[in-house]
């Protein structure tokens, strides 16, 4: 499997597909072909496709287990340029959106579009307390935990509890972009939520849409957090997806 060695990392990616290049950005908790199964077969017909793991996720290594949203964004730079990549579409997920709105507002020339998945654009902190090691152990979250260790064993080497704590504080500190900053993203951005979002939902995306001049947003009905996964309505999701950088081929 492959992996790009730069700075302290050895990142693992996935790679798939032929045409201009796309590169999928996982949510925290995630790894990269986990986050977005329900778009490889679909994206890859007519795009190249990279699924990196983060710093901290997945299979990638790293001897430090710290890791924050604009550390990431930096990361998937150095990965691009690894890669020889001068520019991609960029589609993110929950904290994957948060690190294209980060490479968006930093790196404009390397972002041809930007599709974000669940995100207000704006940091909030609320339910972060219920991801910490121990809370999960007080409750009896036995199956996340197992699920944690499973996706990230490579990554936190078994420290099944440090990742837990690096992803809820990254939660309560990012995004911290400011208003000005949103104002002056340059690319094409379609903003997704589902209808009953806890995290997000109409009302903070069409906010954010309104701060972003080439902006779009969508709500897809009935959905969750996750309206592009598997049991959601991802043939919905993903022709949406397709049809905005169809657009702007």
């Amino acid at each position: 499997m492959p992996y790009a060695k730069f700075k302290d990392l050895e990142m693992f990616y996935e790679k798939m597909g032929n045409g201009d290049n796309v590169i999928f950005l996982h949510s925290s908790y995630s790894r990269g072909i986990l986050a977005f199964a329900s778009q490889m077969l679909d994206f890859q017909k007519n795009y190249t496709c990279y699924f990196p793991d983060y710093r901290g996720h997945g299979r990638t290594r790293c001897e430090s287990l710290e890791w924050s949203t604009p550390q990431i964004a930096d990361d998937i730079i150095d990965f691009m340029d690894q890669l020889n990549i001068s520019a991609a579409h960029f589609i993110g997920y929950s904290l994957g959106a948060n690190i294209g709105l980060y490479i968006a507002v930093n790196n404009p020339e390397r972002v041809v579009t930007l599709t974000a998945i669940g995100t207000s654009g704006f940091c909030d902190p609320t339910g972060a307390e219920e991801f910490e090691p121990e809370w999960l152990i007080e409750y009896g979250s036995q199956d996340t935990i197992n699920q944690m260790i499973e996706r990230h064993s490579e990554a936190h080497k078994g420290n099944w509890e440090e990742f837990m704590r690096q992803s809820a504080q990254d939660w309560r500190l990012y995004p911290q972009l400011t208003l000005e900053q949103l104002k002056r993203i340059q690319c094409p951005v379609l903003l997704i939520t589902g209808e009953h979002d806890p995290f997000t939902g109409e009302e903070k995306v069409k906010q954010l849409a309104s701060l972003i001049k080439e902006s779009r947003y969508h709500v897809v009905q009935n959905g969750s957090h996750r309206p592009h996964m598997v049991r959601e309505n991802p043939v919905a999701v993903n022709d949406m997806i397709l049809q905005f950088l169809e657009e702007l081929a």
